[in-house]
């Protein structure tokens, strides 16, 4: 890294490659060891002559692609074997309808499915139901009272009786804050979780859940893929209506390849999943996520400048929200902190501010840089 506590303004880079430090929501930062095997497999996979992105979705060199990426996937997750693991396109986006679509059939025995909104995207999730579902589709909780800033205590969850299923969303990317652990549900209720932007950033209870759903481009690879982990009774719950494309069922039986599915989006992500497995899993994962956390995180403690978004029972490890005394000093900082090499930290309009997304693959040092850089904005600033 070239900045230097004499020079804080220094472009700060990685020392590795000599690339700056990458702060964007998503697409976010990708371990450096997996770009590189991807530089080699797009020209050359596995000494076949041909690159990933020219390779037969029904061949054999994809084969050992899907085959070794939903292995390593369940081994990071240890997840069950009841479980499927689905690689979908259409992003979490189009999980908002696919849910409802699969787990909420029109004449069964429920009669609501049950949304907990606790940010932008949470929000999302239940209008779309509510599309679909009318007012069967019921808000639990929200925290939009104060800017959803904050995680709701269980008592605040109001469940209605026997629910189709609870949707909610583990990181508020836009707002910074996440679930300390899953909300307690009605007994024999699925739980469903918006996973995007802290899926395997630390260890998860996979049997907890009916269905998890990930965007694929914040925390497990690029843009172009969805990961979506299902328990094999809940497949059986979608009306034979609904258009083939949108049935978990289909995609289930035929592997995720009913059609030709986005090769080199699942082929990056299963190479993610050997990184974490290589880092030492999830717990080791974990611990080097609330390290780098802190760093900032102290920064915003000690400071009389700076204010967090979030409450700091319901900060989240991959997203930090933070802002100055005054929109015109946001602006400062985002010009002046991308000069120096960190990019991509001007927040949502929601929040305003900005917001340094950190997720797994998100190098230590950048952490730093940016903890150096805020302490040096602020005795010019403040």
């Amino acid at each position: 890294m070239t900045m230097t506590a004499s020079n804080p303004a220094a472009v700060a880079v990685s020392a590795a490659s000599k690339r700056i430090f990458n702060f964007s929501a998503g697409p976010g930062v990708l371990p450096e060891d997996v770009l590189r095997q991807i530089q080699q497999d797009v020209w050359d996979i596995a000494g076949s002559g041909i690159g990933i992105l020219e390779h037969s979705h029904r061949g054999k060199v994809v084969d050992k692609v899907w085959e070794e990426a939903e292995q390593d996937c369940r081994d990071v997750g240890n997840i069950p074997g009841n479980y499927k693991i689905l690689f979908l396109t259409g992003g979490a986006t189009s999980q908002n309808h696919m849910v409802p679509m699969n787990l909420f059939p029109k004449g069964g025995q429920w009669k609501t499915a049950d949304y907990i909104v606790t940010g932008y995207w949470a929000q999302k999730s239940f209008d779309e139901a509510r599309k679909l579902l009318g007012d069967a589709a019921h808000l639990v909780c929200t925290t939009e009272d104060r800017n959803h800033c904050y995680i709701p205590a269980q008592d605040q969850l109001k469940f209605s009786d026997n629910p189709a299923y609870v949707h909610y969303c583990s990181n508020n990317t836009i707002f910074g804050t996440e679930w300390p652990s899953e909300p307690a549900v009605p007994a024999g209720v699925p739980l469903v979780c918006d996973a995007s932007s802290d899926i395997y950033s630390r260890p998860i209870d996979v049997a907890r859940y009916g269905l998890i759903y990930a965007g694929a481009q914040k925390n497990l690879g690029p843009a172009g893929s969805t990961v979506v982990i299902i328990r094999e009774d809940l497949l059986e719950r979608c009306p034979k209506e609904v258009p083939t494309m949108l049935q978990y069922r289909v995609h289930a039986k035929d592997g995720s390849r009913h059609n030709t599915p986005p090769v080199f989006a699942v082929y990056a992500t299963g190479l993610v999943f050997k990184w974490i497995k290589a880092q030492g899993g999830l717990e080791a994962i974990a611990k080097h996520n609330q390290e780098k956390a802190k760093i900032i995180y102290d920064v915003l403690d000690a400071s009389s400048f700076f204010k967090g978004h979030a409450d700091k029972a319901a900060r989240s490890l991959m997203n930090i929200t933070f802002r100055t005394p005054s929109p015109e000093l946001d602006e400062k900082f985002v010009k002046e902190a991308k000069a120096a090499g960190l990019d991509g930290l001007k927040g949502h309009r929601s929040t305003g501010g900005m917001r340094a997304s950190i997720y797994n693959a998100f190098p230590k040092a950048g952490c730093q840089a940016l903890a150096d850089f805020m302490r040096e904005f602020e005795r010019k600033n403040g």
